[in-house]
């Protein structure tokens, strides 16, 4: 097993996952600020200077990698993609993505995380991957199940957005089931 300080670049026919540094933070934080995305990822914070430091850090992290999803259409950003809470003594991680509008609705989501999720496993060495998406998210997890994940349960009542509580669902794929579908 590897450790994660290697960040890798990723092709597929869509997108190009690189290496995520300081000078995708306006692509990044504009996405962040969209009110849906904002939304679909539960997130409340303010970004600013900190967090300009903190992508421009990531390429440095040995327990985590954070990749930029670039549109090979376009060659523009549109998003990121992470493993990170690395668990190398139970070869596991959790997995997270973020897409802006700009990349939305073409399937750019479903390869990015079908590239990410076979570099884990496959040159990594990961044997779990996990992750949460709260339950007013159907799209991601359509999304997630189409690159293999699959749902362990649910954190009931998880996140309290606009006067409602929302369950964030569990899922996983583990290494053998990731393989059996090659």
């Amino acid at each position: 097993m590897t450790d994660f300080l290697y960040k890798p670049t990723l092709a597929g026919e869509l997108v190009i996952l690189r290496p995520v540094d300081e000078g995708d933070y306006e692509v990044l934080a504009a996405a962040i600020a969209d009110p849906e995305v904002t939304r679909l990822m539960g997130s409340r914070g303010e970004l600013g200077r900190k967090t300009r430091e903190w992508y421009r850090t990531r390429k440095d992290q040995t327990d985590r990698i954070d990749l930029a999803i670039v549109d090979k259409a376009t060659g523009e950003t549109v998003g990121e993609t992470a493993l990170y809470q690395w668990d190398p003594d139970n070869h596991s991680c959790t997995f997270r993505i973020l897409i802006g509008p700009a990349g939305q609705g073409r399937g750019l989501g479903t390869e990015a995380t079908r590239l990410i999720v076979g570099y884990g496993i496959e040159e990594v060495g990961l044997h779990r991957i996990g992750l949460g998406v709260f339950a007013f998210n159907p799209r991601a997890q359509r999304t997630y199940e189409k690159a293999g994940f699959v749902v362990e349960g649910r954190l009931r009542e998880a996140l309290y957005w606009d006067g409602e509580w929302v369950d964030s669902i569990v899922m996983s794929v583990l290494a053998p089931e990731w393989k059996a579908n090659l």
